[in-house]
């Protein structure tokens, strides 16, 4: 933790302060890149929090089991159950309980004037020009919790969880493995956001175990299906969003006010059992292959910290209708990794690099067209883009992609290589947006596989 001298710049530079013992500060001095300021909190130039991101996320820790919501600052946890008292702005002076909810479904409901507020007093409060609370040692002791003595859990209550196919590169690339290139995407790809509804149980937060699934698969067309254990379990890099406010049953939300209605967006994985797939997507698609669970990172990145990111939308041809039409541009410069690390190997291997601006189809077209119809949609409703895939094959967002359907082995180093995914094996997701030195991150989404039951 810091403490800031009260000089704020000083020909670029800013006075700061360590925390090296119980009463003492040791100054340091730390360059501000950022045009943003600095906190009082010290932060690394490599960090995923900087006080330019300020991401919202749900904790409990072992003296305090209760689930509570927190505000990530450096590798600090700023405890937002201890400081509602301070939220006094006219959106949230009547509304500081949704910070003493263990969920974030109830600040996610106020709509975009809380959360611009909340996101405003926060970076003043942790600002390193800011008293309240750099200077109040008993309160900065109740507030900050170290991110290492938490444990993270669901940032909401997820009531619904919708998969898009959003990615022009993975469709494609699925459609000529499967169809042949003349008839890779599907006559409707390029006219709607293609979703279904996924599994919301079965949705966990990173660093939960995933196990094997077993199922029925078709190994042989001649033969009939056989019950087993997955051999082509997967991985899907994919973000999602959270729902903000809803809508009322039968009254569709509009593309022109979408941005209203999305909070903040988490990195996925959306763990997928290819050979089960095959076997039960027709005719309504994925089921049991999809639901054995789908990792979320822990933080949500609120919108107001990836805007200074946004990029133009892509060029959509033919052009979409009208109900789908937005100039606005929502599309946005995230910077995704996918890495493994197998049993034996000291560290993880990174297998996929793409990017979030790799999508066809926006958020905003997924909301409007998922509420087009009159669906309700609620606060801490879930919805995610689908396998991000680039136009590389460096940038392909599946294994499935990756070994091109199990026909070459993606190397790890030492001696492993993979077409799926084996037992032990870690995968861990990473994204963030490089701002000028500063990043806005969003921590690890990670999940280990555990062997499938073997009496199921």
């Amino acid at each position: 933790m810091l403490l800031c001298s009260g000089l704020h710049h000083l020909e670029g530079l800013f006075l700061r302060g360590r925390h090296v013992a119980p009463g003492r500060w040791q100054l340091c001095i730390s360059r501000d890149c950022s045009g943003f300021g600095m906190s009082f909190i010290q932060v690394d130039k490599d960090s995923d929090f900087p006080l330019q991101n300020l991401p919202y996320g749900v904790f409990s820790t072992k003296e305090e089991p209760r689930h509570r919501l927190g505000v990530a600052i450096g590798d600090q946890i700023l405890d937002l159950s201890i400081i509602k008292h301070l939220f006094n702005g006219p959106a949230l002076a009547k509304h500081q309980h949704v910070f003493d909810q263990p969920t974030l479904n109830a600040f996610m409901g106020l709509g975009r004037p809380a959360w611009s507020e909340a996101r405003a007093f926060l970076q003043k409060l942790l600002s390193a020009g800011e008293p309240t609370l750099r200077d109040s040692t008993e309160l900065r002791r109740r507030a900050f919790v170290p991110q290492a003595a938490a444990t993270m859990h669901l940032p909401a209550h997820i009531g619904d969880y919708t998969d898009f196919y959003s990615s022009c590169q993975h469709a494609t690339n699925v459609g000529i493995m499967f169809r042949g290139k003349e008839n890779a995407l599907m006559p409707n790809w390029l006219h709607l956001p293609v979703g279904y509804h996924g599994r919301a149980s079965s949705v966990v937060v990173s660093g939960t175990p995933i196990r094997r699934p077993v199922g029925q698969t078709k190994p042989d067309n001649d033969k009939p299906p056989v019950f087993g254990a997955c051999k082509r379990l997967d991985i899907e890099l994919e973000m999602a969003f959270f729902v903000g406010p809803g809508n009322k049953f039968g009254e569709p939300i509009p593309i022109s006010r979408a941005q209203e209605h999305i909070f903040g967006m988490v990195l996925m994985n959306d763990w997928s059992a290819r050979d089960i797939q095959k076997w039960e997507y027709v005719p309504l698609g994925p089921f049991l292959s999809k639901s054995l669970g789908t990792t979320i990172s822990p933080w949500v990145v609120t919108m107001d910290a990836l805007m200074p990111f946004v990029l133009p939308n892509p060029v959509q041809d033919p052009k979409p209708l009208p109900y789908l039409q937005d100039k606005e541009p929502y599309t946005f410069d995230i910077k995704l990794f996918v890495a493994i690390k197998g049993e034996g190997m000291s560290s993880p291997t990174t297998i996929c690099r793409s990017n979030f601006k790799h999508m066809y189809w926006t958020m905003k077209q997924q909301l409007a067209h998922h509420s087009i119809n009159g669906c309700n949609l609620r606060p801490g409703d879930l919805l995610a883009s689908g396998t991000i895939s680039g136009p590389e094959p460096e940038s392909f967002g599946s294994m499935l992609e990756l070994s091109w359907n199990g026909t070459k082995e993606i190397p790890l180093g030492s001696g492993q290589s993979r077409k799926f995914l084996q037992d032990g094996d870690e995968v861990i997701l990473t994204g963030y947006c490089q701002g000028n030195g500063f990043r806005v991150g969003f921590g690890q989404c990670s999940g280990k596989i555990l062997p499938a039951l073997s009496n199921p």
